[in-house]
């Protein structure tokens, strides 16, 4: 519903990443991403810049890190 939105909104492919839902090939060189954290405690939004993962926030739960991706796209 995220990535449906996002499009619906023109946001530009290359400007985000959606864990298995959507990953733009080749990579991007930065981009905004939400996905899993690492070791699968909860859900990570950042910015992917020069090859390194930065967090921005952690989140309980998939529905809190989407509201959060949201306003870091500025939807």
């Amino acid at each position: 519903m995220l990535a449906r939105a996002l499009r619906a909104a023109g946001v530009p492919d290359g400007h985000y990443w959606i864990e298995g839902v959507h990953e733009p090939a080749p990579t991007p060189p930065d981009f905004l991403y939400l996905r899993s954290r690492p070791g699968g405690d909860g859900w990570e939004t950042g910015v992917y810049e020069r090859g390194a993962y930065e967090p921005v926030a952690v989140h309980a739960t998939e529905a809190q890190a989407c509201v959060h991706f949201r306003t870091l796209i500025g939807l």
